[in-house]
């Protein structure tokens, strides 16, 4: 069902998907999982050319086994609050921390992100954050630092003077102009290398062509974070009758 764990039987038709060199949401449709548990699965599994469905689940079961034995006290699943259930919440954590991983940020890093995402209140303090994911707090230490260097999470102090690490809506935003802005560079260097190389010649031509397209991406992906941003501060309300309706949080 999903959300539960993956059977042997889901693991050969995955492997029957790949061998089929079906794309992962492919697959996921087929087995009605989502597209990120097929691309944990696949990716922690040799990939989609050393996929095997009997290694993936000895594998998985190994894991799950080694988890129980090696696992301090500390580290067992928190309770969680609205009647959530801890084990498919500490599953779904992985699941994302996979997705980030996939889009190219270090392990460790998106472990951490991961983490902060799937609390409420969306901050933990370095020892909180060292206790839930069972490492030290030096490498805590380094994947806050990476991920601020990133405009992935902020950092604030309560009122007893303890740095807690935030994630909030209005980091995506930041996160998507700093992404946009990056390109300048490129586009600069670009078209000096056009002016160095002579004008109309095919070198000069595909740099100019790449540093045009950029520019006109980067401008129309800045205007719809500008125009979008207030998505990231609305919230949805049931009315009596049964509808959702969407507020905004901001004033």
């Amino acid at each position: 069902m999903p959300g539960g764990r993956l059977t042997q039987q889901e693991r050969q038709q995955i492997a029957a998907g790949l061998a089929d060199d079906l794309a992962y949401a492919e697959i996921a449709r087929r087995l009605d999982r989502p597209t990120s548990t097929i691309t944990r699965e696949v990716t922690r599994n040799g990939g989609p050319t050393g996929y095997r469905a009997d290694l993936a689940h000895r594998a998985t079961q190994q894991r799950t086994h080694q988890r129980k034995q090696a696992a301090p006290q500390g580290s067992q699943a928190l309770p969680q609050p609205y009647g959530r259930d801890a084990e498919a919440v500490r599953d779904y954590q992985e699941a994302l921390t996979t997705v980030f991983m996939t889009s190219g940020l270090p392990k460790m890093m998106a472990r951490v992100l991961g983490c902060l995402y799937t609390t409420d209140t969306g901050s933990l303090t370095a020892s909180e954050l060292a206790q839930r994911l069972t490492v030290s707090p030096a490498s805590i230490s380094k994947a806050i630092t990476f991920l601020e260097s990133q405009d992935l999470v902020r950092r604030e102090r309560n009122e007893h003077r303890r740095e807690r690490y935030v994630v909030d809506d209005d980091l995506w935003y930041q996160a998507m102009i700093r992404s946009a802005r990056a390109n300048d560079q490129f586009i600069e260097t670009a078209r000096q290398g056009a002016g160095i190389l002579g004008p109309n010649t095919p070198a000069a031509t595909r740099l100019e062509n790449a540093a045009r397209f950029l520019d006109f991406a980067s401008e129309g992906l800045i205007r719809a974070a500008e125009q979008g941003r207030e998505v990231l501060y609305t919230r949805t309300e049931t009315t009596p009758d049964g509808t959702t309706t969407p507020r905004s949080d901001r004033a």
